[in-house]
């Protein structure tokens, strides 16, 4: 978990209701005339650092909470404000684009069944357009339990995805809906320790006073149950009753538990420290909901990483934990070891016709189609795309933030389907990295948004019976709509109609979710 650590984070001072607005704002995007300013990525990170356990946890009471509602902390996710659309970098390669982003994926051949015929597949790979809204939620979100407290800075989003492909005899080309998401960024921070008063005791469940039949009643100085008795031997050698006030380090048999909390209860933990910083939530209509957590990748020395992002060249590009090609699909009979180069021709196999002799373990059959692909190398490992994208581009810093729903230790995320995806196309894992740049063009800061996110599936079986894994990848390059350029924005604005655009608040300055970007017939 991260946590905040400028001056905007003390609630009690008095300056810091008046000059909310002003602090917000220069720590997003820096002051205008501060030469020290590390730009505007560098600014909100600057104000970041990770939580330990003897960190000071704040307290919580009642009449702060106007304060806390009116400084929401949103974290990195406050820079994601606004209107996002796919963005093509004039001149990055030589090859003429269609769609900024890349897809692929893998679903059952016709005629399938789990069990049958192992290894048959349809494969997509397709360019596609995009528009991605992301809108603070105001307020925030309180999580209350108990003695621990957490506030959460809530993000909207709406995406409206649509491939690209050239209509074959026309100069055309065909826009086709294939993606709807909706859900929720979450900054998973500010905790409180919200200790007991008597003002909650008495309110939340009220308290019964101490039977005159009970025994111990005199041990009970305040006529409540609220105290824990330790039963111990006197010096007499006899046994009774005594509070943890006069148990002096005496072992001790039996304990009777308090029935009440005392005023203060809570005070001395156990303090929640999450350890994710974000979580993502999301619906997808074709019967999934995902839950993913996970946190801002640190560099060698912070969170801020200077210059563009690195993306692999030459054989380093053949890992598996980013290919559209799985180790239980055959590998197309390469290694990480013995690799395919993704930046040479694809290898001569690929288009030969396979058989026992050039193919004998079947595996360059399960994929060769994916490296036969016109959009080759992306078909095989798509965040080349990523890579290829921002050739040419003066990248400042960036920051990465990775996200899944099967983390190595710690809380775990999550995916639910509905009843035919989990018996035809079992969704099992998603990952996800998202990279938020700083890009100087024309001596201005822009602000540049990329991101990789692989799901996997899994249906049919290998000839073994093993399960097969099959991945599903979507990679992109967005800037905000008012960055990219006329050209791009007419089309944005025509595929995804002007009651989709988003409109920021007279009151707030606060961007509206988007609609539905087309009408199903």
């Amino acid at each position: 978990m991260l946590k905040r650590k400028n001056d905007a984070d003390e609630l009690n001072l008095p300056h810091i209701a008046q000059n909310l607005d002003v602090n917000k704002k220069e720590l997003l995007f820096g002051a205008a005339q501060d030469k020290e300013s590390k730009g505007i990525l560098g600014d909100l990170m600057d104000g970041y650092a990770k939580v330990q356990i003897e960190d000071p946890i704040r307290a919580f009471h009642e009449n702060n909470l106007q304060q806390i509602v009116n400084n929401v902390d949103y974290g990195i996710l406050e820079v994601l404000q606004g209107t996002w659309v796919s963005y093509n970098h004039n001149g990055q390669n030589d090859r003429k684009l269609i769609g900024s982003g890349i897809h692929t994926t893998i679903m059952p051949s016709p005629g399938t069944n789990a069990g049958t015929i192992p290894g048959k597949y349809s494969f997509d790979c397709e360019e596609y357009i995009e528009k991605l809204t992301f809108d603070l939620v105001p307020g925030g979100v309180r999580n209350r339990g108990g003695a621990n407290e957490q506030f959460c800075g809530a993000v909207k989003y709406e995406q409206s995805i649509k491939s690209v492909n050239t209509v074959e005899g026309e100069e055309t080309l065909k826009y086709t809906p294939i993606h709807e998401e909706n859900g929720m960024y979450l900054w998973l921070s500010d905790i409180f320790n919200y200790a007991a008063t008597e003002k909650t005791i008495k309110e939340d469940r009220g308290v019964h006073p101490v039977s005159p039949k009970n025994p111990n009643k005199d041990l009970y100085k305040s006529g409540y149950q609220d105290e824990t008795l330790f039963l111990v031997y006197n010096d007499l050698g006899e046994k009774e009753y005594v509070t943890l006030e006069n148990l002096n380090g005496r072992p001790y048999s039996e304990i009777i538990a308090s029935k009440e909390l005392k005023p203060g209860a809570g005070q001395t933990g156990p303090y929640f420290i999450p350890d994710y910083s974000i979580s993502r939530s999301g619906v997808i209509p074709h019967g999934s909901t995902i839950t993913l957590l996970g946190d801002l990748v640190q560099g060698e020395t912070s969170y801020l990483n200077e210059g563009p992002p690195e993306f692999p060249h030459g054989d380093a590009a053949w890992k598996y934990d980013h290919l559209s090609i799985s180790r239980t699909m055959g590998g197309a009979g390469a290694s990480e070891k013995k690799p395919i180069n993704l930046d040479k021709a694809p290898p001569a196999w690929v288009f030969e016709k396979l058989n026992d002799k050039n193919d004998p373990g079947e595996n360059k059959i399960y994929t060769q189609r994916i490296l036969a692909h016109d959009l080759y190398p992306y078909s095989v490992r798509p965040d080349l795309r990523l890579r290829d994208s921002i050739k040419g581009e003066k990248i400042k810093n960036h920051v990465l933030i990775q996200l899944s729903s099967k983390n190595k230790t710690g809380a775990q995320g999550g995916i639910l389907n509905v009843p035919f995806v989990n018996r035809f196309v079992t969704t099992v894992e998603m990952n996800m990295s998202m990279w938020v740049e700083t890009v100087i063009e024309e001596g201005k800061e822009i602000l540049q948004l990329q991101y990789e996110q692989i799901i996997f599936f899994e249906f049919d079986f290998g000839d073994d019976g093993g399960t097969t894994s099959w991945p599903h990848i979507q990679v992109n390059t967005l800037r905000k709509l008012e960055d990219v350029s006329p050209e791009q924005r007419r089309l944005i604005e025509e595929q995804f109609p002007s009651s989709n655009t988003i409109k920021p608040s007279a009151a707030t300055g606060s961007s509206a979710p988007s609609g539905c970007p087309y009408h199903k017939e």
